[in-house]
This record gives structure tokens, sequence and C-alpha cells, in this order.
């Protein structure tokens, strides 16, 4: 009888949980799709954005809506952000009607957002002083993954707010990877982006070389893709219109990772190769050709519009 006894307080423990709600700022590319992944997980979700479009559509699909981020601490003890940089976590986090204004004791807050590891840190000390327990837990996957919760979250932060954190973030993506303190997440995904940066410029180089040579884009892609020279930059991502179905090179270069985020995320990883007498050739140069493009225009087109900004030259 005790052992049937534990196992139904266990239940009811879960059964509250799953009946919390969920707090969500930032509802941009990836974002909007991450909060809807909730929303159809059957949770309730409460969302906020400086934009109006995302969260009207997201009430539609029957979120609640939140006039701030201070707004959405009151109303629920575990949040998710997704930010497009270090100041705007700041901002949410710590600034006027921010989050820690009215985080409750007790909160669980996750920041999904690619930032310095440094501001990760930073507020999470914050938090912690107001009780609340913060993890860091960048993602990768592109657009395409976060529609479909197939995402991979990479988490910093100590192990009871990775467990805790692990439960939410499966609703949203398919792997989940705990490396270490508040700040390692953000440490793993600027190396990630840093090679992707890299890769990117790589795939659209050879591409606009192959094409030119008279190959057709489709077979080169296929042969690369079972080849020495496979990355996911031409297996999932495939920079040239028409070779892949449902990724932004097949519409127009819009709806994706922009230009000026892969700048942002080369900087931060550039500046943490600084920090740590680190070589990174090949990251310099590629963040020398995202700056060219993003003064030439294309600062809000996809990060593999490098293409179609090498076939210009």
């Amino acid at each position: 009888m005790a052992l049937i006894r534990v196992k139904l307080r266990c239940f009811s423990v879960s059964s509250a949980a799953r009946n919390e709600p969920i707090g969500f700022v930032g509802l941009g590319n990836m974002g909007a799709h991450m909060a809807r992944n909730l929303l159809q997980s059957g949770r309730t979700v409460i969302v906020h954005d400086k934009q109006s479009d995302p969260v009207e559509e997201l009430r539609k699909d029957g979120a609640q809506v939140a006039t701030s981020p201070a707004h959405v601490a009151e109303q629920s003890k575990q949040l998710i952000t997704m930010l497009p940089s270090s100041p705007h976590v700041r901002e949410v986090y710590t600034g006027q009607n921010g989050i820690l204004q009215n985080v409750q004791r007790g909160s669980l807050l996750i920041d999904s957002s690619t930032i310095d590891p440094s501001v990760s840190k930073e507020v999470g000390a914050m938090a912690t002083e107001k009780g609340a327990e913060m993890v860091d837990a960048p993602v990768s996957g592109g657009i395409t993954a976060a529609r479909d919760a197939l995402l991979t979250f990479i988490v910093g932060g100590s192990e009871t707010g990775y467990r805790a954190a692990e439960k939410l973030l499966k609703l949203m993506g398919k792997n989940v990877f705990h490396c270490g303190p508040i700040g390692s997440g953000q440490a793993v995904k600027l190396c990630n982006n840093l090679m992707l940066g890299i890769t990117m410029f790589g795939t659209a180089e050879v591409m606009n070389l192959g094409i030119r040579l008279g190959l057709d884009a489709k077979l080169l892609a296929d042969v690369m893709n079972v080849s020495s020279g496979q990355s996911w930059s031409s297996l999932k991502y495939n920079p040239v219109p028409g070779v892949l179905e449902g990724v932004p090179s097949t519409n127009h270069y819009q709806g994706g990772f922009a230009s000026k985020l892969m700048l942002k995320d080369l900087g931060l990883a550039l500046g943490a190769a600084r920090d740590t007498s680190s070589a990174t050739p090949l990251g310099s140069l590629a963040m020398q050709m995202y700056q060219i493009m993003c003064d030439q225009g294309f600062h809000s087109k996809d990060f593999s519009s490098a293409y179609e900004f090498l076939k210009q030259i």
C-alpha cells in the first residue's frame, strides 16, 4: 500500500506541473513556432512581443496575451525567452517592466536566445538573487526544426535547472544537451554557429563554381551529400533555389535566419576567440564576408543568401 501511495503522489505532482502556464517572450521566426508547439502539446501559454502580428496569430491559436515581460512573470513560474541579442535579453529581464521586476520565487527561466555567455551569467546571477532558477538554452536546427519541434537545445545551468527545463524543451525539440554551468550553452552555440557561418559560405562558393562549370545544382548537391564534402548547409539548408523544398532559398531567402544575426553570432564567437587567444582565420574571413553582405543589402535576407551574393561578384 505504501508503494501505491508513492505512485499516486508522484502522478499528482506531474499533473500539477503540466497544468502550470508557460510564459513566452519573443515571437520572431523561431519563437512563434516554439510557442505554438507548446500550445499544441496542450499547455497554457502566455505570450508577449513588441510586434502585434505574431501575438495576434498566437492568440487565435489559443494563447493568452500579456502586456509586458513583467506581466508574463506575474502570471507564470515557467518562462521562456527567444530574443535577438544581448541588449534585448538585458532589457527584457532587467529593464523597466522586465521579467525580474515581478518574477516569482521558485520560477524557472529559460533563455533560448543566442547571446554573449557573460550576459547569461550576469542575468542568471540576478535571477538567483530573486529566488529563481535560470538556464541558457540556445537552439540549433533552424526555422524548419522550430516549426516541426525538432530543435536541438544546448543547455547551461545547474543540474536541477536542467532537469526542470528538459521537460519543457522536449515539447519543442528532439535533442537536449546539458553542457555545464550557466553560460556553457551559449559557448557551445557560438562554436556551432562559427562552424555554420564558415560552411555556409563554403557551400555557396562550391555550388556557384559547380553551376558555372555547367553542372546541375541538384546533382552536385546529391553527390556532395554522400561524399566527403557533406555538410548541414548542403544537406539540410542548401543555399541554391530549387535544390531543397521548404528552405529559405526557395522563398527568395525570406523567413529564415537573417544575415545580420549570423554576423552578430560570428562577432560573439570571434570575441570569445580573442578572449581565449584562439586562432580563427576562417571565422574572421566569414565574418568579413557577412559584413560586406549586410552592407550591400542582404542584412534581412537569410544567411544562405551568401550564394546570391557570390553570384553577383
